[in-house]
């Protein structure tokens, strides 16, 4: 079930329920899912006490999409506009099936003369959100609507709620190579078994595989990222010292938050005219006690 309600300051969410109990809510302002609640109603997703929720600014957390660029470029804003503009609901969003028996919304944005300014391609974005049980999946699609031929780069940022930072390991990662952000963009390769967190990291994984586990020992708990079309994955957390610098971040908000991002950063997309792009990301929370080392976990979640 979808219902669309008004905020105190007018501004329209989307909340999806399913039979279980879980919920999520997402903002019309950025398509931006803000929660996912599981069925005891805890929170899956980090979003700082210091979000500003005012019309016309994103919220730091949720899950938010960065196109039509990741990085700083150019004038254009960080990490892309589509973030900062209001989208719409999709009232036909083919050729994607009818979403039967799941909690959906379909959400568009389209190019705009002022968006021109800034990239001059035009285009139309699409977000097909669905929540069922232990899962929240996201389709994002991209369709060149322009005379010529455009590239772009895209990720769904993943601000994923956790019990204690450094308590928190990230399996599927481990030998491929990464550009450390922290040190000029570099190439290195993952030697450890697992990433471990005791500092800050902002790093992009590439050519990462279909499944990604973050196991938060303290909760007992596994998100498995599932990812198609975006083969790359950004893992960030800003530590004590970045956090206190970020106007719209808690000093102490490191510690209970994790970014783990579906991308395709590495080799930009590209697209002729009437061509689309389509990516999938599914998130599944599921428990994790097997992590006392009696089951191997890469087992337990199919890694090949």
């Amino acid at each position: 079930m979808a219902n669309v309600i008004q905020d105190g300051d007018g501004s329209p969410r989307i909340i999806l329920s399913e039979p279980i109990g879980s919920t999520v809510e997402v903002l019309l302002y950025g398509a931006q899912v803000v929660s996912w609640k599981n069925e005891k109603r805890e929170e899956m997703l980090f979003t700082t006490n210091k979000a500003l929720w005012k019309p016309g600014k994103p919220v730091r957390g949720g899950i938010s999409i960065c196109f039509p660029q990741f990085s700083n470029l150019g004038s254009m804003e960080q990490p892309g506009f589509v973030r900062n503009r209001m989208w719409s609901l999709d009232s036909s969003p083919s050729p994607l099936p009818p979403a039967n028996n799941q909690s959906t919304v379909d959400l568009m944005l389209k190019s705009t003369e002022e968006d021109l300014k800034s990239w001059p391609h035009r285009f139309e974005l699409r977000m097909r959100i669905s929540l069922s049980a232990g899962k929240l999946t996201v389709i994002p699609r991209v369709r060149n609507t322009d005379s010529k031929a455009f590239s772009f780069t895209f990720a769904l940022c993943n601000y994923l709620s956790v019990s204690d930072i450094s308590e928190v390991r990230v399996e599927g990662l481990e030998t491929l190579d990464y550009f450390d952000n922290l040190l000029q963009r570099e190439r290195y390769t993952e030697q450890a078994d697992a990433i471990t967190f005791d500092g800050e990291i902002d790093r992009v994984y590439l050519y990462t595989p279909t499944k990604i586990a973050v196991i938060d020992h303290e909760k007992k708990r596994t998100f498995v990222l599932r990812k198609e079309g975006m083969p790359d994955a950004a893992v960030w957390n800003p530590w004590d010292k970045k956090a206190k610098a970020i106007p719209d971040f808690g000093d102490e908000d490191y510690k209970t938050m994790l970014c783990v991002d579906s991308a395709s950063l590495e080799t930009p997309i590209a697209l002729k005219p009437c061509e689309e792009w389509k990516g999938r990301q599914e998130l599944t929370a599921v428990s994790s006690s097997y992590c006392s080392g009696q089951l191997d976990p890469r087992k337990v979640l199919g890694f090949k």
